[in-house]
């Protein structure tokens, strides 16, 4: 027993007519959620594989630096070498040509390949440390003894033994050095 006052009726009968005439906008409320789902998913797609691509190209990057670093150090020398290799041969042939060479030839070999090992030095950083008379500085010098000198200021150095050598601003080798005393 169905006993509706006409209140209710009127009501329901309302309802059902706003709910007919909602539908479309409804569905059409519905599906603009999912497409934007969708193409949310698909830009989501589109910028992991994105992603995926550059952390690729930054990992390409890596390696490629690495294998430049690492070539670096195994061929850094291979210039100086070749350099040296034209010191070498002069010493080779000075040494073959000393039988019937004269002393004089020989000192002038000796000389003439001496100062194209210099240059060749030069030319790559490195520098000689030759203080003599100059004050004595611990960062470059090395004292291997003091000496009375009444030419020289107390400090300054006496004698090189042994000459120094920078590559770049940088000490390869001190200069061992015989420094003055009051």
């Amino acid at each position: 027993m169905n006993a509706e006052r006409p209140e209710e009726a009127i009501n329901e009968e309302a309802i059902e007519e706003e709910s007919s005439e909602a539908e479309p906008e409804l569905l059409e409320v519905m599906e603009e959620p999912e497409m934007a789902a969708g193409e949310a998913e698909a830009k989501a797609k589109e910028n992991w594989e994105r992603y995926l691509r550059a952390a690729a190209e930054v990992e390409n990057v890596r390696k490629r630096a690495a294998r430049d670093v690492e070539n670096a150090h195994k061929f850094a020398l291979e210039r100086f070498g070749k350099e040296l290799l034209a010191v070498k041969d002069g010493l080779e042939m000075a040494l073959d040509a000393s039988e019937n060479a004269s002393v004089e030839s020989l000192l002038e070999g000796s000389q003439a390949t001496l100062k194209l090992l210099g240059s060749t030095m030069e030319r790559f950083g490195i520098q000689v440390v030759d203080p003599e008379g100059e004050p004595f500085d611990p960062e470059l010098h090395e004292a291997i003894s003091v000496q009375v000198s009444e030419d020289l200021e107390p400090g300054s150095v006496v004698t090189v033994v042994q000459k120094g050598y920078t590559l770049n601003g940088r000490l390869l080798r001190p200069a061992l050095v015989i420094v003055a005393e009051a």
